[in-house]
């Protein structure tokens, strides 16, 4: 029972993770029909931000995390602006295109700049150790879970009951019948990449003190994204939540009990099961389109 507690706490730390970089991709694939393949690379970006405010400026861990929030949703923004914007009503295969060739030039933008080599942070909560009756915690990952499931909360909060939330559900339903009932659809776009790239961004940056920063990091990020987004649903909000953490539970169990070296290997089975059985995932909605 200890080990098995202490596998789930590290499967909540990787789900919290993985919900923090999913729920930008949801919004964005729900809301333009695109697989933006470079939203892993501002995980990235948000990880090499942060570890490099810290060496360069000596700034506070706790200080750095809205720094590297700010910096990257910025980068979410030009990006969306100059690689998506101009290509939005052309066909989906070009934004794709898009997409795959702004991850390529972040990640030699970024080796050019910091170098091939991994890099790693320090943060004050890594030293602590909780001992709750045999179940060892460390303080970083309490912290990991802490901060994500305040952010989620506040994310879904704000996507449930706010305007702005209504209008981000709305485009993502229909946007051209949202255009027409007033919706300022490139205003909601806007904010949506900025959103998603600051949830990226803390997700790297909360992840930077346990794992190694190194330049091709947001690949593996951007397949694990996807892989939840179909999981739960393209769109589905409550869906990239619960299927984030069930990704993060089921890969930290079949690595403690089964073999570490697999445990990628899990996330896409799970990803072809889903695609087999139930396509528009374990909480969408299969839609009859009219014809």
């Amino acid at each position: 029972m200890t080990e098995f507690l202490q596998q789930t706490i590290n499967g909540l730390v990787m789900g919290s993770t993985y919900v923090l970089i999913a729920l930008g991709l949801t919004l964005v694939l729900g809301m333009m029909d695109m697989a933006n393949f470079a939203h892993g690379e501002l995980f990235m970006a948000g990880a090499f931000v942060s570890v490099s405010v810290v060496q360069s400026f000596d700034l506070p861990y706790l200080a750095v995390i809205p720094i590297s929030m700010v910096v990257v949703a910025i980068l979410g923004i030009i990006m969306e602006r100059l690689a998506f914007h101009p290509l939005r009503h052309s066909a989906r295969i070009n934004l794709m295109v898009s997409s795959l060739g702004v991850s390529i030039l972040l990640q030699n933008v970024v080796q050019l700049i910091w170098g091939p080599d991994p890099r790693n942070m320090q943060s004050p909560f890594a030293d602590i150790q909780l001992n709750l009756g045999g179940v060892f915690i460390n303080g970083q990952r309490l912290f990991v879970v802490i901060v994500a499931v305040v952010m989620i909360a506040i994310i879904y909060y704000g996507i449930q009951k706010t305007k702005i939330g209504v209008a981000m559900r709305a485009c993502a339903f229909d946007m051209e019948t949202a255009k027409l009932m007033g919706i300022k659809a490139n205003s909601v776009l806007f904010i949506t990449f900025s959103v998603g790239a600051a949830l990226a961004a803390l997700a790297g940056t909360l992840m930077a003190p346990i794992f190694s920063v190194y330049p091709t990091m947001g690949v593996s990020a951007t397949l694990k994204a996807f892989v939840v987004v179909l999981l739960g649903g393209i769109g589905n909000v409550t869906g990239a939540i619960a299927g984030g953490f069930i990704l993060g539970l089921v890969e930290t169990y079949a690595a403690g009990y089964l073999s570490s070296e697999y445990k990628d290997v899990f996330a896409f089975v799970i990803m072809i099961l889903v695609l087999l059985f139930k396509p528009a995932g374990l909480f969408g909605k299969h839609v009859q389109e009219k014809v």
